[in-house]
C-alpha cells in the first residue's frame, strides 16, 4: 500500500483522517499507532513481527536508561551499548547477511568450495526504524528527553506511517514534545498539510514516474551499445527522477504528518543549487545527515581531534552512508566518492562558497556535475556498468540513442524532464525551501496553488489508471 495507490488515497487515508477528527483527543495516538501497524503489515507481512520485537526491546530499555539516579552510570552505559548492538545486529543480519555470504561464496569458489548464500527478505523500512530506535535510546540516555511511559505513544513515534518506510528520519528529540500534547487544531492541521501532500504526490506521480521508463532503458543498455547520448540522458534523467521521487515522498510524509497533528523535519532544501559538495549534504536528505552528525560523527570526535582525525571521521561517515543505502559495492563506491570530495574540499579550503558571483556559478556547475556522476554509480546495477557509463559521458561520440532508448523518449517525458530541470536549476536566490514555498509574493502563491491543483488532478488520473511505481527509497 503505497502513498500513490488508490487503496491508500481513496480508502485508507480518508478513514484515518475521519477517525482522527471524530475520536476524542486522547485516542488520536492510538488511532495513528494502529493505522500505522496496519499500513506496515499490508506490505511487510510476517516481518511486522520483527518491527514489533524491536519496539518492545527499545521501549523497555528506554525506561531503564533515564539518568534519574536509580542506576549507576556504568550500568546505564552498558545497557545502552547492548540495546544499540541489538538494533544494529537486526539491521546487519536482515539487510547485509545475504551480501556478506555472497562475497564469501564467491571467494570460496576460487578455492573449490561451496559456501552457502543466506537469502532473507528485506523488511520494508528497516534502515529507517532502526535509526529511530537508536535515536530514542541515545537521546533518553543523554537526558535530552525523558523516556515515554505509554507504549502507544512509543509505537506512534516509531511506526508513524507517514515516515515509517522512507523517512524523513525523525530524531526523538524533534518529536518528543509533540507526542503527549493534545492536538486541538485538527481542521487547521489538515488544511495546512494537504497542499504539501498534494505537491509531493504531483512530484512523484507526474514527474518521477513519467521519467522512470526512460531512465531504466538507459541504465539497461548493454556496454557494447552504450553511447555518449544514452549515458548523459540516463544520468540527467536519474538525477531528476531521484530528486522528484524522494523529495516528493518527503513532501507527502511531512504533509501527512501535519494532517495528523505532527510537524516532521524538512528533508530537502533545493540541493541542486549547492555551490559545494559540503553544502549539497546540508541540503540533500538532511535528516540522514543530521542523524549521522549527532550519533556517529560527533561521538567519533568530529573535527575536534586534529585534521587527520577529521578526515578519517568524514570517510567513516560516508562509508556508513553508502552502506546504509544498500548492500552493494556501488553504494560503497558512491559513499567513498562523496567522502573523498568532502575531504578534498576541506583540505583545499573550498568547502565554503566563493564571494564572486561568476566563481559561484562555476563552482555550482562543477558541484552539480560531480553529483550527477555520483548518481550514475548510485543507480547502476554494478560498478562495471557505472564505469562504462561514466567513460562514455567523458568521451563524446557520434552514436545516437539505441532503438529501445529512443522508443522510451516520448514527447511527454521530454517535456516533463525539461520542466523539472528548470525547477531544480532555478537560481539559489529564490529561496532554500521547497519549490516556491519560500517565496511569499502574491504571484508566487497563485502559481503554487495553480500548479498544485492541476498537478493533483493529473496525478489522480494517473493513479486511477494504475500508472504508478514504488518509491525508490522503499528499497533502503
Amino acid at each position: 500500500m503505497y502513498f500513490s495507490t488508490p487503496l491508500f488515497l481513496w480508502y485508507f487515508l480518508p478513514a484515518v483522517l475521519a477517525a482522527v477528527l471524530i475520536a476524542p483527543r486522547s485516542a488520536r495516538n492510538a488511532i495513528v499507532a494502529v493505522a500505522s501497524l496496519v499500513f506496515y503489515a499490508s506490505g511487510a507481512g510476517g516481518t511486522t513481527l520483527l518491527l514489533l520485537a524491536c519496539i518492545v526491546v527499545n521501549f523497555m530499555a528506554g525506561r531503564a536508561l533515564e539518568p534519574d539516579g536509580t542506576r549507576p552510570h556504568r550500568e546505564r552505559r552498558n545497557l545502552l551499548l547492548g540495546t544499540v548492538a541489538f538494533d544494529l545486529a537486526v539491521l546487519v543480519v536482515w539487510k547485509y547477511a545475504g551480501f556478506a555470504t555472497e562475497q564469501l561464496a564467491t571467494l570460496s569458489r576460487w578455492f573449490g568450495g561451496d559456501f552457502p548464500v543466506l537469502q532473507l527478505a528485506l523488511p520494508i523500512g528497516i534502515s529507517f526504524y532502526t535509526f529511530h530506535h537508536i535515536s530514542y535510546v541515545v537521546d533518553v540516555y543523554r537526558g535530552e528527553r525523558p523516556a515515554l511511559r505509554e507504549p502507544v505513544a512509543f509505537v506512534t513515534y516509531i511506526a508513524m506511517f507517514p515516515q515509517l518506510v522512507a523517512g524523513p528520519i525523525v530524531r526523538y528529540r524533534e518529536i518528543a514534545d509533540q507526542l503527549p500534547q493534545p492536538r486541538t487544531h485538527r481542521l487547521d492541521d489538515i488544511a495546512a498539510g494537504f497542499p504539501r501532500f498534494a505537491w509531493g504526490l504531483t512530484k512523484k506521480v507526474v514527474v518521477a514516474d513519467t521519467l522512470a521508463p526512460m531512465v531504466d532503458a538507459c541504465f539497461a543498455t548493454p556496454a557494447e551499445d552504450m553511447s555518449f547520448a544514452v549515458a548523459w540522458l540516463g544520468a540527467i534523467g536519474y538525477t531528476v527522477q531521484l530528486y522528484f521521487d524522494f523529495s516528493g515522498y518527503s513532501d507527502m510524509a511531512i504533509g501527512l504528518g501535519r494532517m495528523l497533528g505532527f510537524r516532521l523535519p524538512e528533508n530537502f532544501a533545493r540541493p541542486y543549487s549547492s555551490v559545494t559538495v559540503t553544502e549539497f549534504w546540508r541540503r540533500w536528505h538532511m535528516s540522514l545527515s543530521r542523524w549521522f552528525r549527532d550519533y556517529v560523527y560527533i561521538p567519533l570526535g568530529g573535527n575536534r581531534r586534529g585534521t587527520g582525525r577529521t578526515y578519517l571521521n568524514l570517510t567513516i561517515i560516508f562509508v556508513l552512508t553508502g552502506f546504509w543505502h544498500g548492500a552493494a559495492w556501488t553504494y560503497l563506491v558512491w559513499g567513498l566518492f562523496h567522502g573523498a570530495l568532502l575531504v578534498i574540499e576541506r583540505a583545499t579550503g573550498h568547502d565554503s562558497a566563493p564571494v564572486d558571483p561568476w566563481a559561484r556559478r562555476g563552482r555550482r556547475a562543477l558541484t552539480l556535475l560531480l553529483v550527477v556522476v555520483g548518481w550514475v554509480v548510485f543507480r547502476a546495477p554494478d560498478v562495471g556498468t557505472a564505469l562504462t557509463m561514466i567513460g562514455h559521458m567523458l568521451l563524446p561520440d557520434l552514436a545516437g540513442l539505441t532503438d529501445i532508448v529512443a522508443a522510451s523518449v516520448t514527447h511527454q517525458r521530454v517535456f516533463f524532464l525539461l520542466v523539472a530541470l528548470v525547477v531544480v536549476l532555478l537560481p539559489a536566490s529564490t529561496g532554500t525551501g521547497p519549490f516556491l514555498e519560500s517565496v511569499r509574493s502574491r504571484q508566487a502563491n497563485a502559481l503554487r496553488i495553480g500548479v498544485m491543483t492541476v498537478g493533483l488532478l493529473y496525478s489522480g488520473l494517473l493513479v486511477a489508471t494504475g500508472t504508478f511505481s514504488p518509491f525508490l527509497y522503499y528499497q533502503f
